[in-house]
Order: structure tokens, then C-alpha cells, then sequence
């Protein structure tokens, strides 16, 4: 019934600006968390950043803070990854996640319920 669909990945020189878009359909609760995950080739994936859907309490890693901003539409229901001054080893696929009880302290994949198929950004050097 849930589904996340990811969009806006692409190739960007480094320095550059991408953002992504991550539309939800059939989310009932006011309780979920969304958060974006990042995998990159040969590495686990990583928590980038979350964002609660009932206030506006975000949390990111540490790796993008400063260059990364997650926000949010309720009209849409779509949350967004703008990410700016890109860097090489942000080059992953990059995946949008729901967590229905979750927090925007979830930084677990665990914790996420949902997950999109994921988009590729790929940021030349």
C-alpha cells in the first residue's frame, strides 16, 4: 500500500546542487519519521538525514551537516534532499525511508518501515 518514489538523482560536477525528491502515497499517521539513506559501492549503507513529519526537528550526519537541508510538503506529502556544495564520496544511491513510529533521532535502517528503490548521484571530480 506504501509507497515511496524517489526522483532528482543525476550526474553533477563537484561543487554543484542536486535535489531530490521523495513522493509518498498511503501513509495514514501523523507519527512517521522520513528519513534519506545513502549506499555507496563496496560500503554499508548510512543514515544522511531525517525529518519529522509532526514538528520540524531535522537531524543529519555529521559527514553532510552544513550542506545537505531535508524539508518537507504535507501538501504533497513529499520530502526533499537538497544537497549542495556536492563532493565526490557523496557519489551513492541514495534511498528515502518512512519509519512509522520513528523519530528523526532513527538513524537505523532498522527502524524505517518504508523504503524507496532509490536514485543515483553520481558527483564528478
Amino acid at each position: 500500500q506504501v509507497q515511496l518514489v524517489e526522483s532528482g538523482g543525476g550526474l553533477v560536477q563537484a561543487g554543484g546542487s542536486l535535489r531530490l525528491s521523495c513522493a509518498a502515497s498511503g501513509l495514514t499517521f501523523s507519527t512517521y519519521a522520513m528519513g534519506w539513506f545513502r549506499q555507496a559501492p563496496g560500503k554499508e549503507r548510512e543514515f544522511v538525514a531525517a525529518v519529522s513529519w509532526s514538528d520540524t526537528n531535522t537531524n543529519y550526519a555529521q559527514s553532510v551537516l552544513g550542506r545537505f537541508t531535508i524539508s518537507r510538503d504535507r501538501t504533497k506529502n513529499t520530502v526533499y534532499l537538497q544537497m549542495n556544495s556536492l563532493k565526490p564520496e557523496d557519489t551513492a544511491v541514495y534511498y528515502c525511508a518512512a519509519a512509522k513510529y520513528g523519530s528523526v533521532r532513527s538513524i537505523v535502517g532498522d527502524e524505517y518501515d518504508y523504503w524507496g528503490q532509490g536514485t543515483q548521484v553520481t558527483v564528478s571530480s
